[in-house]
């Protein structure tokens, strides 16, 4: 398909293809849970500049405000081709309720640890939190030689944590001189995750 989800679609399966738009801000009428894929979700300041709130990989729902009757306030898009389930809340089953409060507590989680590291961390623990958080994704494969290698741009780290391409070019040398990652051309394989975590102080 090649438009955001409105909430007039059925429920059913949607498809969407690397970098399409999922959904924007506004009424919320319904939960999706990603079959394949991964997804982004992102807000926007007054600048204009994207700062990633968290990534759904398979399994996981997001549209988690509708169970509160609260308007969604943040952006969502395929980051690779991706499958969704629209979820009607109010049919969930009791598996699907546990398995739905299990993933916004670990959601919560990992949005705390976010902010915390936009507020607190330097840019280089940040690039190093994101690189491994996507090592796990659909954006991560292995290499000929067994290393994880993810497909990633400096434009994409850059737009995830906030910064920059030139400035997060930078961190990304800082890694690389670190032992922590090789870096090629739209993709960064780590050969040491240790030393990402030791420079995200995760």
């Amino acid at each position: 398909m090649t438009a955001a989800v409105t909430e007039r679609q059925a429920i059913g399966r949607l498809d969407f293809a690397a970098r399409e738009a999922v959904l924007f801000p506004g009424k919320a009428d319904n939960l999706y849970r990603v079959t394949t894929g991964l997804v982004r979700l992102f807000t926007v300041d007054d600048d204009g500049s994207g700062v990633t709130l968290r990534y759904i990989k398979p399994g996981g729902y997001f549209g988690e405000e509708v169970l509160a009757d609260r308007p969604r306030r943040y952006f969502a898009e395929a980051v690779t081709d991706t499958q969704l389930e629209v979820v009607p809340a109010a049919q969930l089953n009791q598996d699907e309720q546990n398995a739905l409060s299990r993933q916004l507590a670990e959601a919560l989680d990992r949005m705390g640890r976010s902010l915390h590291r936009l507020a607190g961390k330097p840019l280089r623990a940040r690039v190093a939190a994101e690189i491994l958080e996507l090592s796990d994704s659909d954006l991560a494969q292995r290499g000929s030689d067994g290393a994880t290698v993810i497909r990633v741009t400096h434009d994409d780290l850059a737009t995830a944590v906030g910064s920059v391409r030139e400035t997060v070019t930078k961190v990304i040398g800082e890694l690389v001189r670190l032992g922590g990652i090789r870096a090629g051309y739209g993709k960064v394989t780590i050969r040491d995750a240790r030393v990402l975590r030791d420079v995200a102080g995760e």
